[in-house]
């Protein structure tokens, strides 16, 4: 799996930052932490924190200081 660059308009910076923010959380909290010895490993933690603490647990700032999923919850 390769990962592709991403931005909707030439010459915009500001479009990749969101994810280049996402990436630097994910690379300090989870990938730098420790190796893995297989990419099943490596997936199956990506995983895990994507799905199980980031979007689920941990807060976020552009939110208002809450999770992801607490205004899908709201909605519902």
């Amino acid at each position: 799996m390769k990962a592709m660059p991403f931005m909707s308009r030439t010459g915009c910076c500001y479009d990749n930052a969101p994810m280049e923010s996402f990436i630097h959380t994910l690379k300090v909290e989870l990938v730098h932490q420790r190796r893995r010895a297989t990419r099943d490993e490596a997936r199956r933690d990506l995983f895990g924190y994507i799905e199980g603490y980031y979007n689920r647990q941990r807060i976020q700032s552009a939110l208002g200081y809450i999770t992801p999923e607490q205004p899908e919850r709201n909605v519902s």
